[in-house]
């Protein structure tokens, strides 16, 4: 897969033989442009019938269920300032400043979920790396209406933010589930915008391969985690979005993927999410 090296995550150090890269690190998802999509020119007709369908599918039930609860977060950082003395910066003596009067613009992106409505306010869900050293945050709707956000709380070592904004243009709440019984083999889905908002609410679908994977203190750069282990595709910009089982209730906020081996050796469908619990816990201490 194209952008299978681009990797978000919270974490940087060897998983299982496997390198979890941060989503922070340079060349990472949030210094690097999408790739150009390249369509191929085919000539011919095709036939359309024309027969409506309304699916029953339960993955699709579920995903109706939430995704109208599933956001873009746009991490939004101030123009830099060129260095005032024209001589020394010519041999790169003054480093650029930052500019509080620049404008913000767009340095990233990530996904969030709603979890709650209460006084005009819409409390959300996302990861730590996704709102780090913004200047300002956005969120998008799924209906595409941009919204200033503000940041309650963060814990970095969990890798979890919580974020409201003042609105009433989101009526959909995603509950959380119970992740005390989830096993592996159990489909679940990964619901948010991969490479950014140009792909908002994009759903992609897998299994659980482990209900819980311990990481390491020396994996995590902090704490020992648990996590949950899903080979459902999550990509850049995935990041902070929930992961979904079928009767769409959030087991996990989608946090990292392994995207090659310590020996360069690639990986595929290994991906992370902080369980429910997990969240439930860190909202009930950040919302006091």
């Amino acid at each position: 897969m194209k952008h299978s090296l681009i990797v978000v995550a919270a974490v940087s150090a060897i998983v299982g033989g496997g390198v979890v890269y941060s989503g922070t690190q340079p060349n990472s998802w949030f210094q690097r442009e999408p790739a150009i999509e390249k369509k191929a020119n085919v000539t011919g007709q095709a036939t359309i019938a024309k027969t409506s369908y309304k699916s029953q599918d339960t993955a699709t039930t579920a995903y109706n269920k939430v995704k109208d609860a599933v956001v873009t977060v746009q991490n939004m950082k101030r123009e830099t300032a060129q260095p005032t003395d024209g001589f020394a910066a010519l041999f790169g003596q003054k480093p650029k400043q930052n500019n509080p009067n620049g404008a913000v613009q767009t340095a990233s992106e990530g996904s969030g979920v709603v979890y709650k409505i209460d006084n005009g306010y819409v409390y959300m869900i996302t990861n730590n790396h996704v709102v780090a050293n913004s200047d300002a945050l956005q969120i998008i709707t799924a209906s595409g209406e941009k919204i200033k956000a503000t940041i309650v709380g963060t814990d970095q070592q969990k890798d979890l933010a919580l974020i409201k904004a003042k609105t009433d243009a989101i009526k959909t709440v995603a509950p959380f589930g119970d992740t005390k019984n989830i096993q592996s083999g159990q489909p679940v889905l990964a619901i948010g915008s991969p490479l950014g908002s140009q792909y908002a609410t994009s759903v992609t679908s897998g299994i659980i391969s482990a209900p819980r994977r311990d990481l390491t203190s020396q994996q995590t750069g902090g704490n020992t985690e648990q996590v949950i282990q899903t080979d459902t595709a999550i990509n850049p910009g995935n990041s902070g979005g929930p992961l979904v089982d079928l009767n769409g209730q959030v087991i996990g906020i989608n946090s990292s993927k392994v995207a090659a081996s310590d020996n360069g050796t690639s990986v595929e469908g290994m991906g992370f999410a902080i369980p429910a619990d997990v969240v439930q816990s860190f909202i009930k201490n950040t919302e006091k």
